[in-house]
């Protein structure tokens, strides 16, 4: 029986892993081995990354929501709290888009969050928060004692 050699595949694989690893320092991006390694270890670091990458946005955006409220004589807190309070659900990316680019607009959202209130077409249309239904007191029995216990 004749011998099936895997050579061809082998190259392959070797090849498409020396081309991902190319640009990389030293023996990175020469030797199958390292580049294996340097690989896994880059697409890990990827992939935490774009989840990291929401986060660092996010603070971006507080960040500049913070400083135009402050421009408004407001603090952030006190900001999302009052639109909270008014029922405005507006994302804090809206909102840090519009204190960059609109700053009227988000003036207007800042006097409103202030009052607490939202402007009369604004307040039905919000959905009110759920309330949570009261736990009941349940009172334990106390436990009865049988005969083996007795015994």
């Amino acid at each position: 029986m004749v011998r099936i050699k895997s050579n061809v595949y082998s190259h392959k694989r070797k090849k498409r892993v020396l081309k991902a690893a190319r640009g990389q320092f030293g023996n990175r991006s020469k030797r199958y081995k390292e580049a294996a390694k340097s690989l896994t270890a880059s697409k890990q670091y990827a992939y935490f990354d774009r989840k990291k990458n929401k986060s660092n946005f996010r603070s971006l955006w507080i960040i500049r929501i913070n400083a135009a409220c402050r421009e408004s004589g407001i603090n952030y807190s006190r900001l999302i709290a009052g639109l909270k309070a008014a029922n405005i659900e507006i994302d804090r990316k809206v909102l840090a888009d519009l204190a960059v680019t609109a700053p009227e607009a988000f003036a207007q959202i800042v006097d409103m969050a202030k009052s607490g209130k939202a402007p009369e077409g604004e307040a039905k249309a919000a959905a009110p928060a759920k309330a949570k239904p009261a736990k009941a007191a349940v009172k334990k029995a106390p436990a009865k004692k049988t005969a083996k216990a007795k015994a």
